[in-house]
């Protein structure tokens, strides 16, 4: 790991610990720098502000490890995963998606998220062609579904554990999978 990403996880660390018991728009630079054990200077040159650190969380905490490797086939565990980690800092969490600068988030799972629906419905589909601006208003549909779920569980407490989210995603996917083959195979459709 190099020494530019130890320092910007530890700025992370110390700004994720500040916002356990502030909230964002009372934390400055001093703070973070006081928590981190780093000087302003070092902020400034890895970050241009907190919300950009903010952002740099998002992405590399939570969508990265996500998208890495995301398919149709792991998609409820990369989930699992992501609820897990989010479950895990839920008072960061909770914290950084009331704030009105929480956007990133929202548009960094929206794009994830649109490019597996996206995928699972050409899996669906199978040899009928869906055009691609139904597909898009579909996959788009989902991820929105999706997006809004989970910061609505993040806002609301996130009192249901990660596993029962993920199922009632799973569960709502699969429905709406075995519909849309039903759509296919009639030939009213086609």
């Amino acid at each position: 790991m190099s020494e530019s990403l130890v320092t910007k996880k530890a700025i992370a660390e110390g700004f994720q610990e500040l916002m356990t018991k502030k909230p964002f728009e009372k934390i400055t630079i001093s703070d973070i720098t006081a928590a981190c054990g780093l000087n302003r200077q070092t902020f400034y040159y890895h970050f241009h502000d907190k919300y950009e650190l903010l952002n740099w969380i998002f992405y590399n905490e939570a969508i990265t490890p996500l998208e890495e490797g995301l398919s149709f086939d792991n998609l409820y565990d990369k989930l699992l995963e992501l609820l897990t980690t989010i479950k895990n800092n839920s008072k960061f969490y909770a914290n950084a998606l009331r704030t009105p600068y929480s956007d990133e988030f929202r548009v960094y799972m929206h794009k994830v998220s649109t490019k597996v629906f996206i995928d699972v419905i050409d899996h669906v589909s199978g040899n009928y062609h869906i055009k691609e601006a139904d597909k898009m208003f579909i996959a788009e549909f989902f991820s929105y579904g999706i997006t809004g779920t989970i910061i609505a569980w993040v806002i609301n407490g996130m009192k249901e554990p990660p596993e029962v989210i993920v199922s009632h995603i799973e569960n709502l996917i699969s429905d709406c999978k075995r519909l849309a083959i039903a759509r296919y195979l009639n030939p009213e459709y086609n």
